[in-house]
C-alpha cells in the first residue's frame, strides 16, 4: 500500500464507463466495492491503566480477575513484555507501530517542549493503526482513555486534528485526559462534550459505562455490516488513580491485604516462580528507596494503607467483570472465534501515591504532602464519590513484583507490563507463556501479519516514517525460539536504558542533577530476570558496549536533547496559540464544558471574575462559575440572596461571602484575589464596583488546580462545593462571564483596583 484513500483505487482514478450527451448514450459503471477476505479477523485492543506485572491473578495476584485469567487460559501470557513506562507514549507507539520520540510524543500530550520529540501529538508522518485499517475496510471503534491530543485542544472549538475521530477512528466515546473521576467523569462523544448518563446515586460507574458503549459500538456494526471486520480499541481508565468502586467490590476486599506489602511480594513471587511466569531461581529485588517495612508502619499507616490497596483491587476487579461482559457480548453474536483479543497495561504500577498514599491527587501534582491525621479520619472516604485515593508505594512496588522501581522509571518496574494475546481460531497452542523480549511498538507489526495488511510508504501525500517494532507472530507456535528484537530504548524525564541481545544497563536520573553524574547499571537479563545483581564493576566493557548503543538508539529515533523537567513546571507553561496565553477571558453561558487545560490560568495569581446577570427576583440563584471537584478548585455562586466564593485548597475550604443581600437588576457580581504573598492572597467580592466582603485566602495551589475543568452557570460532575446540591444552575438573566489574569505571578495587583 503506497497510498490509503477512503475509496477503492479506481474510484479515486479513471472513470471506467461512457459518458455522453444524455444517458441514453452514456454507459453507467461502478467501482468494485472494497472488501476483505471473509475470514479476516476482527481485533479488540484492551488498554490498562497503571497495572502492575503481578497484579492479575493469572500473573501472580489473588485479586480476582477471571475474565483476564480466562483470556490467558484460552491465549498467550507474555512475561517479557515492554512499555514505555508512561501512558500517552504508550498509547503513541501502540497506535503507530514506533518509538515514541519519534512520533513526537516524548512524555504527556498535555505538553509541547519546543522540540520534534516533544509536541505531545502523533506526527502525520506516522499513520495510526486505525487509520489503515479503516481504509482497508475495517470499522474502528474507539471506548475510553484517548490522552493523544494536545490538551488545550479539547474544548468544543477544536482543533480536531489530535481526536480520536481524525486519526483513523470512525466512533469514540470516551475522556480526553490523563485521569478522570469514575463516578462523575468528563465524557466526550465523538467530537463533542456530554454528560455521564446517570449518576452515582442511580449506579454509575465509568468502567462499566465504557463496556456498555463498546457493546453498543459492536451490535451497531455488526446489526448493519456483518460481512465487515471491526476493530475495537477499549482503554480503562483503571486502575489509574482515583481508586474507586462500586460498594460491593470495596466490601469484597476488607481485610484481603491485612498481611501488608512484604509478604504480599513474597506470595506473589513464589506464584511466579511456580506458574512458569518467572525463571527458576529468579531473585526478589530488595525494597524500593522509600518503602518502609510494613511491619515498622504505625497501627494508622497500616490501617491507612491496606483501605488504600482494597480499593484499587476492588477497582480492578470491577474492571475485569466489564471485560467479561464484552467477551461474553462477542461470544453470544457469534464473534469471539474469530477475534483476535489483546490486553495489556500501558506501564507499571504507579509511584504518583507517594510514601504515605494519598485521597487528593492534586496534593501530589503540586508536591504537597497530605496529613497522616486526616486521611486516616476520612478512610471511609477510600474508594467512593467523597475521594481519589491512590496506594502508597508499597503496595505498587507490590503490584511490580519481582522488579524494581514504578512507572516513569526505566527499571523493569516501570516497563515491564502483562500482555495476553488471545485468537480462539488462530493460535496452535493456547495457555502458555513466552519469554521472548517484546515491546509495545510490536502490536502493530504483528496485526498487520495477521491481518494481511501492508503498512503505507505514504500516507495522504506525506512519506511515512518506517515501522519501528517486529512481528510476534512467530511466538504463536513457538515456545522457545529466540527472539527477533535486536534492540529497544527508553528514556523517561531523563531515566535511560538499553536492552540489547540480553543485555540490559538502565540509570535512574535525580531530577535537577547532570545526566553526567547518573550511574549506570548493567544487568544480564537472561540470567537475572528481576534486574538484581550489578555487573557494572565486573563487566565495564560491556557496560560501555550497552552506554554507546543507547547513543545510538537515542540519535536515531529523536530522544535527544534529555529533559528532566516534570509535570508541575510543564502544566504552567502554554503552547504557542493556547487559549491560556490571553489575560482576559469572556465565557457565555451554555459553553460547553471546559477541560482543565484551556482554563484560565489563575494559579497562584492576581484575577478577577466578574458575572453579568440582570436579577428579577431575590430567588434567582445558582452557579456562576465552577472549576474543580472534591479535591481542589474554586466555585462563585448566588445563595440566599448572597453572593459567595469558594477556594478548595485540598479539601480546606476558604470562603467570601458578602456581608449585605444582593440588589434586584442589572449588577456585576466580581469576585477579585490580590495576592498578598507567594501562594496567599485576599479575597474581594464587589457588586457593581462596590465592595460587599473580604477574607483572607492563607493558601492557593502553587502550579495545578486538578484535573476537572470549567463550567459556566452550572457546577457538573463531582461538586466543587457542598453547599449546595447537585448542579445548582442559575435560575436568573445571564449575560455573561469575564476572567481578567495577571500576567504573571509575581504581581499582586495586576489591574486596576475596584473602588
Amino acid at each position: 500500500m503506497t497510498n490509503a484513500s477512503p475509496y477503492p483505487p479506481s474510484e479515486s482514478g479513471t472513470f471506467q464507463g461512457k459518458i455522453g450527451t444524455t444517458y441514453e448514450e452514456s454507459t453507467p459503471w461502478w467501482p468494485e466495492p472494497q472488501t476483505l477476505p471473509e475470514d479476516t479477523p476482527n481485533v479488540v485492543v484492551i488498554v490498562l491503566d497503571d497495572v502492575g506485572f503481578s497484579d492479575l491473578g493469572c500473573f501472580g495476584s489473588d485479586i480476582d480477575t477471571p475474565a483476564m485469567d480466562a483470556l490467558a487460559t484460552d491465549g498467550l501470557r507474555y512475561a517479557n513484555f515492554h512499555t514505555t513506562t508512561l501512558c500517552s507514549p504508550t498509547r503513541a507507539s501502540l497506535l503507530t507501530g514506533r518509538n515514541h520520540h519519534s512520533v513526537g510524543m516524548r512524555m504527556l500530550s498535555n505538553f509541547d517542549t519546543g522540540f520534534p520529540s516533544g509536541r505531545g501529538r502523533i506526527t502525520k508522518a506516522a499513520a495510526t493503526l486505525p487509520e489503515v485499517l479503516r481504509d482497508s475496510g475495517f470499522n474502528t471503534m474507539a471506548v475510553g482513555k484517548w490522552h493523544l491530543a494536545p490538551m488545550e485542544q479539547t474544548t468544543a472549538s477544536g482543533p480536531y486534528t489530535q481526536w480520536p475521530l481524525s486519526r483513523g477512528f470512525e466512533r469514540y466515546y470516551g475522556f480526553l485526559e490523563a485521569e478522570t473521576d469514575s463516578f462523575y467523569p468528563e465524557l466526550f462523544y465523538d467530537n463533542h462534550a456530554v454528560d455521564p448518563p446517570k449518576s452515582p446515586e442511580e449506579g454509575y460507574h465509568l468502567s462499566e459505562d465504557l463496556a456498555d458503549r463498546a457493546i453498543q459500538f459492536i451490535t451497531d456494526q455488526t446489526s448493519v455490516t456483518p460481512e465487515k471486520p471491526f476493530f475495537m480499541y477499549l482503554a480503562f481508565g483503571a486502575a489509574h488513580a482515583p481508586h474507586q468502586a462500586p460498594q460491593e467490590y470495596l466490601e469484597k476486599y476488607r481485610g484481603r491485604f491485612d498481611h501488608g506489602w512484604d509478604a504480599e511480594r513474597a506470595t506473589r513471587h513464589a506464584r511466579q516462580i511456580e506458574r512458569g511466569i518467572l525463571p527458576p531461581g529468579t531473585e526478589l529485588a530488595p525494597r524500593n528507596p522509600g518503602v518502609v517495612p510494613f511491619d515498622e508502619l504505625s497501627d494508622d499507616e497500616k490501617k491507612l494503607s491496606v483501605r488504600l490497596q482494597e480499593a484499587y483491587a476492588a477497582m480492578l476487579d470491577h474492571t475485569d467483570h466489564q471485560i467479561g461482559r464484552v467477551m461474553e457480548f462477542l461470544e453470544r453474536i457469534g464473534r469471539r472465534e474469530n477475534t483476535i483479543t489483546i490486553l495489556l497495561s500501558d506501564n507499571g504500577a504507579s509511584q504518583e501515591g507517594g510514601q504515605k498514599g494519598s485521597l487528593n491527587p492534586t496534593a501530589f501534582q503540586n508536591g504537597i504532602a497530605e496529613d497522616l491525621e486526616e486521611m486516616v479520619a476520612r478512610i471511609d472516604d477510600i474508594g467512593t464519590t467523597r475521594a481519589h485515593a491512590n496506594y502508597p508505594w508499597g503496595w505498587a512496588q507490590a503490584g511490580n513484583t519481582p522488579f524494581k522501581r514504578y512507572k516513569q522509571n526505566t527499571h523493569e518496574g516501570g516497563v515491564r507490563c502483562p500482555l495476553i494475546v488471545q485468537w480462539p481460531r488462530g493460535l496452535p497452542r493456547t495457555g502458555e507463556i513466552r519469554q521472548q523480549f517484546h515491546h509495545v511498538t510490536d502490536i502493530v507489526p504483528t496485526l498487520f501479519e495477521l491481518l494481511g495488511v501492508q503498512s503505507p510508504s505514504v500516507y495522504n501525500g506525506i512519506p511515512q516514517l518506517p515501522i519501528h517494532g517486529v512481528s510476534m507472530a512467530y511466538t504463536f507456535g513457538s515456545p522457545t525460539v529466540p527472539t527477533r528484537k535486536e534492540a529497544q530504548y527508553f528514556e523517561m524525564f531523563g531515566h535511560r536504558a538499553i536492552w540489547h541481545d540480553g543485555w540490559k544497563a538502565v540509570s535512574f536520573h535525580q531530577r535537577g542533577t547532570s545526566f553526567d553524574t547518573d550511574q549506570w547499571e548493567l544487568y544480564h537479563h537472561d540470567t537475572d530476570f528481576s534486574e538484581c545483581d550489578d555487573l557494572a564493576q565486573k563487566r565495564p566493557e560491556q557496560l560501555q558496549k550497552m552506554i554507546s548503543r543507547f547513543w545510538v538508539e537515542a540519535g536515531k529515533y529523536d530522544v535527544l536533547p534529555l529533559d528532566d523537567q516534570g509535570f508541575a513546571y510543564r502544566a504552567k507553561i502554554p503552547r504557542p496559540g493556547s487559549p491560556r496565553m490571553r489575560t482576559t477571558f469572556t465565557y457565555y453561558p451554555g459553553m460547553a464544558h471546559l477541560p482543565i487545560a484551556a482554563v484560565p490560568p489563575v494559579m497562584n495569581r492576581g484575577h478577577r471574575i466578574t458575572a453579568f446577570v440582570d436579577r428579577a427576583a431575590a430567588s434567582d440563584e445558582g452557579v456562576l462559575v465552577s472549576l474543580g471537584n472534591i479535591s481542589s478548585g474554586y466555585v462563585l455562586y448566588v445563595k440566599d440572596n448572597r453572593l459567595i466564593y469558594e477556594y478548595n485548597f485540598l479539601g480546606t475550604r476558604y470562603t467570601v461571602t458578602s456581608a449585605e443581600e444582593l440588589p434586584l437588576g442589572p449588577a456585576e457580581l466580581t469576585f477579585e484575589f490580590v495576592k498578598t504573598g507567594d501562594m496567599r492572597g485576599t479575597g474581594h467580592l464587589y457588586v457593581s464596583g462596590r465592595p460587599v466582603g473580604s477574607e483572607p485566602i492563607p493558601r492557593v495551589l502553587p502550579h495545578f488546580l486538578g484535573w476537572q475543568g470549567l463550567d459556566i452557570g452550572r457546577d457538573t460532575l463531582s461538586p466543587s462545593s457542598a453547599g449546595y446540591d447537585g448542579e445548582f444552575a442559575y435560575t436568573g438573566a445571564f449575560e455573561k462571564v469575564v476572567f481578567t489574569v495577571a500576567p504573571d505571578e509575581e504581581n499582586t495587583e495586576p489591574f486596576e483596583r475596584i473602588d
